[in-house]
């Protein structure tokens, strides 16, 4: 009777470590293939197109050549208007016998101010969606077509296999205030950006710290660089998310390291990660480098 208990016992123990396994490459895979459908979506970075800096005062933008912004060939009309810096504030003027569009609505004007929770709503014309942003005392026009090339020949991310091993609990130890922390972006600019505390975690029997950020006050940011960068993953560093802390603990799951927008376009601003999370091992987990050929 005891052996069969022991048996019985035994085969529950190991069903249960295969259901486990089973459902963390279950949703690892999900996990990937929404990664992949937000690249290639509409608004997804792998349409971004153009991002051009604004002058104090007017700029005419459109497809033609004598326009101050240059809009992909084929993508607009030849002049759509002008948008208007000034005090900060930028303001859309369509040119007769345009439609631009400001969510499903026809515009002739429209004023785009910053300072609030959320950037101003983007604009449409034909293809392209088009926003201003603002980095560090700049504003600019970005450029998205859903037509670009890159999300029509786009075929795919490379990862490497994923591995339970890349995902560990870290412990969260809180700072006694929280900290803004300057972050360099990729033009430059520094960013202040609010960070709660440390993340301590093991992998390969050492220990390691990084410092997050938070994003949306929903998920912890986390801008790394490891001894992969430039070789198997890109070259800057990579992106990983996390849930905000429960009882003083965060799982980091390094299988969904991520390429930053920079990888997927020359028109993005991404901030860069600190000294302090450069970890001296190599992260092989997560996305490869989006520019590298397949490898064996």
């Amino acid at each position: 009777m005891i052996v069969k208990a022991l048996s019985a016992l035994l085969l529950v123990f190991v069903a249960a470590s295969v259901f486990a396994q089973s459902a963390f490459y279950v949703e690892n895979i999900k996990w990937r293939q929404e990664r992949e459908a937000k690249l290639k979506a509409e608004d997804g970075w792998l349409t971004v197109s153009g991002l051009f800096w604004l002058k104090e005062g007017e700029n005419s933008f459109g497809t033609g050549s004598k326009q101050r912004i240059v809009l992909p060939k084929g993508s607009a009309p030849a002049n759509v208007g002008t948008l208007e810096l000034a005090n900060g504030v930028v303001t859309l003027r369509v040119a007769p016998r345009v439609s631009v569009m400001v969510k499903n609505r026809p515009v002739r004007h429209f004023e785009m101010r910053f300072g609030g929770e959320k950037p101003p709503e983007p604009f449409t014309i034909g293809s392209l969606q088009l926003s201003v942003i603002k980095r560090g005392d700049r504003y600019g026009l970005r450029v998205r077509d859903k037509n670009s090339a890159a999300r029509r020949q786009f075929k795919g991310l490379r990862w490497f296999p994923a591995r339970e091993s890349y995902r560990v609990t870290a412990s969260f130890v809180p700072d006694a205030q929280p900290k803004e922390v300057m972050i360099m972006n990729v033009l430059g600019d520094e960013l202040k950006m609010k960070s709660p505390g440390t993340l301590s975690f093991e992998l390969n029997g050492q220990t390691y710290q990084l410092r997050p950020v938070i994003e949306d006050d929903k998920k912890l940011f986390i801008l790394f660089k490891d001894s992969t960068a430039g070789k198997t993953t890109y070259g800057a560093g990579r992106f990983l998310y996390a849930d905000l802390p429960k009882d003083g603990k965060v799982v980091l799951d390094f299988n969904r390291a991520e390429n930053p927008p920079c990888a997927f376009t020359l028109y993005a601003t991404c901030p860069l990660p600190p000294k302090q999370n450069f970890l001296p091992i190599a992260i092989d987990a997560g996305e490869k480098d989006f520019h590298l050929k397949s490898a064996k």
